[in-house]
C-alpha cells in the first residue's frame, strides 16, 4: 500500500511540472532597480516588445498609451515569445493574449497574463 501512495504523489508532483522554462525565474516584483525597461520609441504603436530576460512584455495599444504584464505564459509557465497582430503569442501551445489588457485571445491559457506597474518618463518606460 505505500508504494501506490508513493507513486501517485510522484505522478502528481509530475503533473505540476512546466514546459519550456524549468527554473524561470517568477513574474517581476515591483522594483525594477531604477534601470530602464525600454524605450517609448522602440515599443510599436498596437504591438509590443517582449524582454526575455526580464520576463516581461511591453505593449503600446495606442499611441502614448504603454502597459507591462508578465512574459510568463498563464498554461504552461512557457515565456512569450513575439508581439504581432495585436497579439502576445506563445510558441509552446499557441495561447494568444491581447496587446490592450492580456486578455485570453486564443486558448489553451486560461486567464490573461498579470499586469505590472510601471512608469513613462522622458522616453524611457521604468517598474513602479
Amino acid at each position: 500500500m505505500k508504494r501506490r501512495a508513493l507513486l501517485a504523489a510522484m505522478a502528481a508532483l509530475a503533473g505540476c511540472a512546466k514546459y519550456g522554462d524549468e527554473g524561470a525565474a517568477p513574474a517581476p516584483s515591483s522594483s525594477s532597480g531604477g534601470a530602464p525597461l525600454a524605450k517609448t520609441a522602440d515599443v510599436p504603436v498596437g504591438g509590443g516588445t517582449v524582454l526575455a530576460d526580464r520576463k516581461l512584455v511591453v505593449t503600446q495599444p495606442t499611441k502614448g498609451e504603454f502597459k507591462a504584464f508578465s512574459a510568463i505564459c498563464t498554461h504552461q509557465g512557457c515565456t512569450v515569445k513575439d508581439v504581432t497582430a495585436g497579439t502576445i503569442n506563445c510558441p509552446c501551445h499557441g495561447s494568444k493574449f491581447r496587446v490592450t489588457d492580456a486578455s485570453v485571445a486564443a486558448g489553451p491559457a486560461p486567464r490573461p497574463l498579470a499586469e505590472q506597474p510601471i512608469t513613462v518618463r522622458g522616453g524611457e518606460i521604468r517598474l513602479a
